[in-house]
């Protein structure tokens, strides 16, 4: 889920790390659950008061959850628990080191089915592209990436299942209303 909260010209927000103050709305977090939250009104509804929510707004969220993930991304491998690179992430899965497997979206199908055989019980995101898993890395791309276990690698696999919501187009508006009010927070 995604916790928006309204700004003071009324606008809704997104609060990606989930620290912005004042009351919160709880989204879940893919691109059908936000159009149905603002046409339903359910963030005026929510927050009590009149919200203005941008036309943007799933775009930007989707832009402001990849951001954090390759962000995350970058810290764990200045943390020395991320690796990069076909031949060193295979090297991890068969020593047993990896907790997390990111694959690219846009690379080869192949070689993305040939590193991931037999390591089914290991978790894998594919929703980065090679770029933006390059850019945490400080390369032009990077197809394969392996973290060890830990709590930012968890912190990532929550924003990555976040950010897969809008790019895989998961859908999860099942329920009647969207939006989940959250506490005062002050």
């Amino acid at each position: 889920m995604v916790r928006f909260v309204v700004d003071p010209s009324g606008h809704v927000v997104p609060d990606i790390a989930n620290k912005l103050p004042g009351r919160g709305a709880w989204v879940w977090a893919n691109e059908k659950s936000l159009e149905l939250a603002a046409t339903r009104n359910q963030f005026a509804r929510a927050f009590e008061k009149n919200a203005r929510v941008p036309a943007t707004l799933a775009r930007d969220v989707e832009m402001l959850l990849a951001l954090r993930v390759i962000e995350l991304l970058s810290m764990a491998r200045k943390a020395g628990i991320a690796t990069a690179g076909f031949e060193k992430v295979a090297k991890a899965l068969k020593s047993g080191e990896v907790a997390l497997l990111l694959q690219a979206s846009d690379g080869s199908q192949r070689q993305k089915s040939r590193i991931f055989s037999g390591m089914f019980h290991k978790e894998r995101i594919g929703c980065l592209s090679a770029s933006e898993i390059g850019i945490a890395f400080g390369r032009h791309r990077v197809v394969h990436a392996a973290l060890a276990a830990g709590r930012l690698t968890r912190r990532i696999a929550d924003d990555a299942r976040r950010l897969a919501g809008f790019r895989v187009g998961a859908e999860r508006a099942s329920c009647e209303d969207a939006v989940l009010p959250g506490t005062n927070r002050g």
